[in-house]
């Protein structure tokens, strides 16, 4: 039997074009055992991102909006944290390493100084796709929920979004994005790689790669409206 905490709080509470996919891999033998794992995981441990946001990422930004997909590996593991978009946290947190690369990066390419603030939601509204590979996480071990089935999920909407005819400019920072270049094979698509923006990689090819801009400037190509990374806001120095 399905495990009810998803399929009542999640499954069908996107509300939007999303629902309809994920129904579809809600019928699937993986998906079922997943929601088990995570079933008996809530119950027993702490598990980030809470529930009601784990599908975030699918409320923010509708299938039929998404203009750019930025995949991450999986939730930031620390308390408060993690609520379902790729590298964002939530307001009053520090920024995790990567997400102050990234921040670091967009500065460069549009040779400004800003404290940004951490909450990436206003991508998502803008048609950014911030979906990690991994989409839940336990308390302080990262990738404690690797090849539970995750994998399987999201491998599935980069196919689902392969699809699409209206161009899509997949992002692939790191090699767990990379994992997923080949089921994009749409030539309406475009495909940015680069390394990872974790100090352990962001000096091997991440700083400099000039992504902000060159989706913009992809977008305008296809008279698509261009992603305003600025409207996140800053906040005071």
């Amino acid at each position: 039997m399905i495990s009810s905490f998803l399929t009542g709080e999640f499954m069908f509470n996107i509300e939007n074009n999303w629902d309809k996919i994920i129904y579809k891999e809600n019928e699937k033998d993986y998906f079922k055992k997943l929601l088990c794992f995570l079933d008996e995981e809530y119950r027993s441990n702490t598990i980030f991102p809470p529930k009601d946001h784990i599908f975030n990422a699918f409320k923010y930004t509708d299938y039929e909006n998404v203009k750019v997909v930025i995949i991450g590996q999986d939730p930031y593991h620390e308390v408060n944290q993690a609520h379902g978009l790729a590298f964002s946290v939530l307001e009053g947190n520090k920024y995790p390493p990567s997400l102050k690369n990234i921040f670091k990066e967009l500065n460069s390419n549009y040779n400004t100084s800003y404290n940004f603030n951490c909450n990436l939601t206003e991508w998502a509204k803008q048609g950014v796709f911030l979906i990690n590979n991994v989409l839940t996480v336990r308390e302080h071990l990262a990738n404690s929920h690797k090849n539970k089935g995750w994998e399987i999920f999201t491998t599935n909407i980069i196919k689902a979004l392969n699809e699409k005819e209206t161009p899509i400019i997949f992002v692939l920072w790191g090699n767990d994005a990379k994992s997923k270049k080949q089921y994009i094979t749409n030539p309406k698509h475009y495909i940015l790689e680069s390394a990872h923006p974790s100090p352990l990689s962001a000096y091997n090819g991440f700083f400099g790669c000039n992504h902000f801009k060159k989706i913009n400037e992809l977008l305008k190509l296809n008279n698509i409206e261009q992603i305003d990374w600025l409207k996140i806001g800053v906040i005071d120095n």
